[in-house]
């Protein structure tokens, strides 16, 4: 881990194509979300404090925890990082002088390749199970405890609850249409461990999902996204949630046509990096918390 957790709180950027998307969820859970950006500023939103003494040792105990490798955090970074790191062929540099003005997905068309359905629903799964695996890291439970995830999403709030939200609405609906759960579950079940293996999200990180071979990998990732299917639905089902709904909220930063939600999901999944961008969130917030707590 070549950065401290200060340095990567202090980086996350205030105002790119991932905070555009994501504050187009606004219309999911209006206010749960603010880009709070900075280590002092995390530590005075998340405690209170304006004591200067006490937000020092608060964010020394907290660079602390996160350094101790006997700890989960920096393995749950990694995989917040992993899982949005493939295929950025655009890149946020390329992109980065878009901000403030409506990027025509038009000119993007030649540059994006919409993913085949079976993949769209692998790297669906693939960062379900990372969401799952990281929960477990932060919280020092066993990596398999799907049960211990599914109970705590009801309490999922600010940029974790984002999170879920993007992951259902960019990865879920727009690639895969409004049935996209019970589709998944579907294609997941015709997916081989071969399949699998040819995923380079996958290849990047099985190492991390409980299982002594792809074939039993994939069973946890199975279940995995099964055991959450009724969580997924219940938000799709209360914010009666459709493609095209998520799809005209982001047309406030890019112009498309209506027919062109596959490629505005790649145009997402190369030019955002929600998961990495509100993971740091979270663990910020996280270790700010314990940290409070201990001194």
């Amino acid at each position: 881990m070549s950065k401290s957790i200060f340095e990567l709180v202090d980086e996350l950027p205030t105002n790119n194509l991932t905070i555009s998307a994501l504050r187009s969820l606004d219309f999911v859970a209006p206010g749960e979300w603010q880009n709070v950006v900075g280590f002092v500023n995390t530590i005075k939103t998340v405690t209170g404090e304006d004591d200067e003494e006490l937000i020092q040792q608060i964010g020394d105990r907290a660079v602390y925890l996160y350094n101790d490798r006997s700890q989960g955090y920096q393995r749950a970074m990694w995989l917040y990082q992993t899982v949005d790191s493939t295929d950025k062929a655009l890149g946020a540099a390329a992109l980065a002088n878009k901000v403030g003005e409506k990027i025509p997905l038009l000119g993007f068309l030649n540059r994006v390749t919409p993913k085949a359905e079976k993949a769209q629903t692998i790297d669906l799964c693939l960062k379900l199970v990372a969401e799952l695996v990281a929960f477990c890291q932060i919280n020092g439970i066993p990596g398999d405890s799907i049960g211990d995830f599914v109970g705590s999403l009801g309490e999922y709030s600010g940029e974790s609850f984002i999170r879920m939200a993007a992951l259902v609405c960019f990865d879920g609906l727009i690639p895969l249409g409004p049935d996209f759960i019970s589709s998944a579950l579907s294609r997941l079940n015709h997916t081989s461990p071969q399949e699998l293996d040819q995923n380079s999200t996958f290849a990047n990180i099985k190492d991390a999902i409980p299982g002594n071979d792809s074939s039993s990998k994939l069973n946890f990732i199975g279940q995995s996204f099964d055991s959450v299917s009724g969580w997924m639905s219940g938000l799709v089902s209360s914010k009666n949630l459709t493609p095209q709904k998520v799809a005209n909220n982001l047309q406030n930063f890019v112009d498309f046509a209506d027919d062109k939600l596959d490629y505005l999901a790649a145009f997402l999944d190369v030019s955002t990096n929600y998961y990495e961008h509100t993971g740091t969130q979270t663990l910020a917030r996280r270790l700010i918390e314990r940290a409070s707590a201990e001194i």
